[in-house]
């Protein structure tokens, strides 16, 4: 039972990070993890059928959350500012431009 706490403990810090909700308590989200693993927490040591079930689906969850930040955090360091200048470019690659006379 003490990996399926610590795999709780990360869902609700992961669900923190994109959460809007100052109380975690109001977390739609969290309220339904918690409400399945109260009704695991039998099953758990009851059934061997079930009995790595919330443990497998904690830990589903939780890979795709830090996958999702993870992405959006490289997304947003890495994502392309549009079009350049074509002196832009040309300093980017090294390039000088000729002077334009007037």
């Amino acid at each position: 039972m003490n990996g399926n706490l610590k795999i709780l403990r990360s869902l609700i810090n992961e669900i923190r990070h994109v959460g809007k909700e100052k109380k975690m308590k109001d977390n739609i989200m969290v309220q339904y993890i918690l409400e399945e693993a109260r009704k695991h927490r039998e099953t758990s040591e009851v059934l061997c059928k079930a009995r790595e079930e919330l443990k497998s689906m904690g830990e589903n969850y939780l890979c795709y959350l830090e996958s999702q930040r993870k992405y959006n955090e490289i997304r947003t360091q890495y994502a392309g500012k549009g079009d350049r200048s074509v002196k832009e470019t040309a300093d980017l690659v090294g390039f000088k431009l000729p002077h334009d006379p007037k």
